[in-house]
């Protein structure tokens, strides 16, 4: 079976799409059409003793000229709607007073009336159109002619009518359209923008995750390495001990750097590791390389049940910085106090130490001691209380009374997600 559409879609589109680019040639088109209806019309009869009859009757001059100044005014319907409805209604009625036999000059006020309609609002509708009916088919019941009951009067009546209601029933269909496409449109807007806020939720999630694997373990190979050329001549043994532990540090770093990039990996790109991501379940891990860079640390634990994902890495990553910063800035001789606390809805995460601050520099990361750290801060510090807010928790760092630093985080166990929805 011929498919129509498919054989003469495209250049049914392609004859829309160029009538669509030259109006006015259209707008011609049409005139014209209208015009010889109209003059064939003319030239009917309605009363026949069979039917409508051709070829019986003749239009005058004036009925002809009529025609055509109507059928030339709809080729402006575009432009001046409301102009062409006034030309072609008085068109019009000059043909109802005076047409003998009378002609269908007012299928150019239809049309034009159609044009109204189709290009305004429904109150303008109502009123024109009204007006267009009463006038028209008034002045035909009551100066023309012809009987006032006859019905090409009525016809009148009935053609003005329905070309109004067409003219609305297009109108709504075309708001209709713009409305659903301007919603499509919408709601891709919004798509993408939500698609960006999320690749940038992500892009700030693994750059914190970066930052805290590369300065934690950074931090102890600073160490192990100062430690190995300290005690490299007189206590060599001693050396090959802090040597291993700085590469063991390195290894361990560029596992968590490769998981970490590896979520960036596309789905053609080799498989990437599936080690899951860290969590207080390798607290224990976290601490001994600590006590192997020589900083004492006690663990104290109270949790009932595991924690969600994102709260049981927070809190790791939290512990993390914690004692990166005890290990660089503390001084010798400090010693480090890690608890975690299950209370009501919240998990508190402390990490307190006794050091005088007096090594490499601040507690806040921002290399002077005369700003205060809960003023200002490093990208560490930063770092955490980014990742508690984002979970609906906070964090608070700062000196405590009698020497030391002291970090604290409270992380709700129903951490809320990057919607702002709970899980």
């Amino acid at each position: 079976m011929l498919d129509v559409t498919t054989t003469f879609g495209p250049g049914l589109a392609r004859t829309r799409h160029r009538l669509r680019d030259y109006p006015l040639a259209l707008d011609a088109a049409l005139a014209l059409a209208v015009l010889v209806a109209m003059t064939v019309g003319s030239f009917a009869d309605p009363h026949g003793p069979h039917g409508p009859t051709f070829g019986t009757r003749t239009p005058d001059a004036l009925s002809l000229a009529l025609m055509v100044l109507g059928a030339v005014a709809l080729i402006f319907r575009r432009r001046r709607p409301m102009a062409v409805l006034a030309a072609t209604g008085a068109v019009s009625l000059v043909e109802l007073i005076t047409g003998e036999p009378r002609a269908p000059v007012a299928m150019c006020a239809v049309v034009a009336l159609y044009t109204v309609a189709s290009r305004t609002d429904r109150p303008t509708t109502w009123r024109v159109g009204l007006l267009t009916m009463t006038g028209l088919t008034g002045a035909a019941m009551l100066a023309g002619p012809l009987p006032w009951y006859a019905q090409e009067n009525l016809g009148i009546f009935a053609w003005t009518g329905m070309a109004a209601a067409a003219g609305d029933a297009v109108r709504s269909r075309r708001a209709f359209i713009d409305a659903i496409r301007e919603r499509a449109e919408r709601a891709e807007r919004t798509r993408e923008e939500e698609a960006r806020r999320r690749v940038a939720e992500e892009r700030l999630r693994i750059a914190r995750d970066l930052h805290d694997v590369v300065a934690h373990h950074i931090a102890l190979v600073n160490v192990q390495a100062g430690v190995a050329a300290h005690v490299m001549d007189k206590r060599p043994d001693q050396a090959k001990e802090a040597l291993a532990h700085v590469r063991e540090a390195s290894r361990s770093a560029l596992n968590e750097l490769r998981a970490t990039v590896g979520l960036l990996r596309q789905s053609g790109d080799p498989e990437a590791p599936t080690e899951p991501a860290p969590g207080l379940a390798v607290l224990d891990a976290l601490v001994d390389t600590f006590r192997h860079a020589g900083l004492p640390v006690e663990v104290a634990r109270s949790e009932d049940g595991p924690l969600p994902a994102a709260v049981d890495l927070a809190a790791y990553r939290v512990i993390q910085e914690a004692l990166t910063n005890v290990q660089k800035h503390a001084g010798a001789g400090a010693k480090a106090e890690v608890s975690v606390v299950r209370v009501g809805s919240c998990v508190e995460v402390t990490v307190l130490d006794n050091g005088n601050g007096n090594g490499n520099g601040d507690r806040t990361g921002t290399g002077t001691d005369a700003r205060p750290p809960e003023d200002g801060g490093g990208h560490g510090l930063m770092g955490m209380r980014e990742r508690a807010t984002a979970l609906g928790g906070s964090c608070s760092a700062g000196p405590r009374y009698g020497g030391g630093f002291r970090v604290q985080a409270i992380l709700p166990v129903k951490a809320r997600t990057g919607s702002g929805e709970e899980q």
